[in-house]
């Protein structure tokens, strides 16, 4: 009974021993993804921005300035590209629209974003786009990979259509949660215009025939939860100038917008609350399960060579002696039995008188 038991559990030993590093490198790469259809929005503020007013071309200081920015998954695009890809494909189409105090548009930028939905590497396919203009990027936006890493990521910047390094500088708490903290400083760069300007009949092209060119630095920061990848926090230190040209009346540059750019406070608490809800899953696949199948099959194993050793201790009684049978006493040399009587022999009775 020992012995059967003995296989039994090595048997589950085996099967929990090979399932834990099979959930963590199988199963965690094809489960978790990020949804095609994955629609989110985020706003920011820039409390008391400069910003330039277009009907006298003159800086002032405003209130404030909103950004909204919102990403929209397109289900169909990524079906197309997974066919050609061999992979499981993130089509966003995403949308960062910056509006003044009186609720009119200042800028919008559209983007097309493609990315391999596990990975979060950039997959290069037709329709990749930054206002329009094809690009190619080499680089994360947006959202880190699963399980981030304490380094260095390539980031692309959709202002400059450039990518470059946005830099780890070490581990922090935000509300409760540990999050790494990562800061790209993007120089003064000459970038394109806006194709949406916010003055009706100004247009790229107008201002590009009065020699006026648009540029722009950034401070990038973001607070990213590691497990999910997911920033749960972000601000930007965002400046762009106008330079030269007619266009300013003489001036040698002017200050189109000057602003410390961060997530509004209400935004910040559902991500918070969705990144430590979305935290639990990706855990039991890469850390929980396949450590607990680990600790596990250690443990049946050892059980199961305890009983192994159990059921061939020495000195344990033999099965017959179990059930109450005696063997025979062994014969030894020089003992006398009694041998049979053969025929005609006679015995001797008893003498009578």
């Amino acid at each position: 009974m020992r012995r059967k038991a003995g296989l039994i559990l090595l048997a589950l030993a085996v099967f929990f021993t090979a399932l834990s590093p099979l959930l963590r490198w199988y199963v965690f790469p094809r489960l978790v993804k990020i949804p095609a259809n994955q629609y989110q929005t985020m706003v920011l503020e820039a409390k008391n921005p400069t910003l330039l007013d277009y009907g006298t071309m003159q800086a002032r200081t405003v209130p404030q300035v909103t950004i909204v920015e919102t990403l929209k998954g397109d289900v169909e695009a990524a079906k197309k590209i997974d066919r050609t890809a061999g992979r499981d494909v993130v089509v966003w189409d995403g949308l960062s629209y910056v509006q003044g105090p009186d609720g009119k548009m200042v800028s919008r930028l559209p983007e097309r974003y493609i990315f391999d939905a596990h990975s979060q590497d950039p997959v290069h396919a037709t329709g990749e786009t930054v206002d329009g203009d094809p690009v190619r990027r080499d680089g994360i936006e947006f959202k880190w990979p699963f399980l981030t890493q304490k380094r260095d990521y390539e980031y692309f910047d959709a202002q400059t259509r450039t990518t470059s390094p946005i830099h780890y500088e070490g581990t922090r708490t935000f509300r409760g949660v540990k999050v790494y903290y990562f800061e790209q400083t993007i120089p003064w760069t000459k970038v394109p215009m806006p194709k949406s300007m916010p003055v009706q009949g100004i247009t790229p092209e107008s201002v590009a025939k009065t020699g006026t060119t648009r540029w722009y630095t950034t401070v990038r920061r973001f607070w990213v939860e590691p497990v999910t990848g997911a920033p749960v926090y972000g601000e930007e230190i965002h400046k762009e100038e106008l330079r030269g040209g007619t266009l300013l009346g003489g001036r040698d540059k002017v200050t189109a917008f000057a602003g410390d750019v961060k997530m509004r406070e209400d935004y910040i608490k559902s991500t918070v609350a969705l990144v430590k809800h979305n935290r639990l899953p990706i855990l039991m696949l890469t850390s929980y399960l396949p450590w607990g199948f680990l600790v596990l099959g250690v443990c049946l194993l050892a059980l199961s060579l305890y009983l192994e050793a159990r059921g061939r201790r020495p000195g344990e009684q033999a099965p017959a002696e179990k059930a109450g049978t005696k063997e025979p006493d062994p014969v030894t040399a020089g003992s006398e039995e009694p041998g049979p009587v053969s025929a005609g022999t006679e015995e001797a009775g008893p003498v009578t008188a």
